[in-house]
């Protein structure tokens, strides 16, 4: 029973995880984190650990199939990235000396209100608003977010993928299916760099749950990255809004009822 309790959880997180991450190019940590923290009690740099690895693959193949619809741009999101890797492996070690309430309350709270800012105020803009900044303010902005959003991925495992979209559509002007095929291409790096070093400083996690939540958040984020490249932009936004708003209600009904 408890093995079947513990598949359930690591699927459903998994579901939430991937179809977050297929759409809006969310942190698959995001939901996984706080699931695990809150229903398997599990402790927080573990289940930290868990949800980076399993947003990889999710990462990658939504990348990949956002790449396959042109909605990728590699060139400029390397600066970001390379940004965002340091910063990732400063925020990791900085949160083994962290206690495990401060990173389960922070990633439940982060998902409520991220998914309540995309059903009120949808992420909605045009490639052609993609070529009027200029590039050396784009690189500079590059570089403060990109160590500001590495920081808080490898802090808390959530947030990062979340934070990225935004600032790649509403800083760098960026539209939002080649601000997704972007986000997910660097947290894909971020998200490896970010497990292997929770791994080297906190130990391997429960390989169960690890492969549950893998297998889980890559079927889903496939399935949703596919629908995405094929879908309206506000469609995107609200639906990715409400999976967060479900999940966070739920897990938060269950922390403190």
């Amino acid at each position: 029973m408890e093995a079947m309790f513990m598949f359930i959880v690591c699927f459903v997180a998994g579901i939430g995880a991937g179809l977050g991450t297929g759409f809006a190019g969310m942190s698959a940590a995001a939901v996984i984190s706080p699931m695990l923290i809150t229903f398997l009690k599990m402790p927080a740099y573990e289940a930290v650990g868990i949800a980076l690895a399993s947003d990889v693959l999710a990462s990658a193949v939504s990348a990949y199939t956002y790449g396959k619809n042109k909605n990728l741009d590699i060139k400029n999101g390397i600066v970001m990235m390379v940004t965002v890797l340091l910063f990732t492996s400063i925020g990791s070690w900085i949160s083994s000396l962290v206690p495990d309430t401060t990173m389960g309350s922070f990633s439940v709270f982060m998902t409520m209100i991220l998914g309540i800012k995309f059903i009120v105020k949808p992420v909605m803009t045009t490639k052609e608003s993609m070529e009027k900044l200029d590039k050396r303010k784009r690189l500079i902005r590059s570089l403060i977010f990109g160590a500001m959003i590495g920081f808080i991925c490898g802090f808390v495992g959530a947030g990062g993928g979340m934070m990225m979209l935004l600032v790649l559509t509403s800083v760098l002007g960026y539209e939002l299916k080649t601000a997704v095929g972007t986000s997910v291409f660097v947290m894909a790096f971020t998200a490896f760099t970010g497990a292997t070093s929770h791994f080297a400083i906190g130990g391997m996690p429960d390989m169960f749950c690890l492969a549950v939540c893998v297998v889980s958040t890559f079927i889903w984020a496939r399935i949703a990255a596919k629908f995405a490249n094929k879908a309206k932009p506000e469609t995107l936004n609200r639906l990715t809004g409400v999976i967060l708003v479900i999940l966070g209600a739920a897990i938060l009904s269950v922390s403190f009822l």
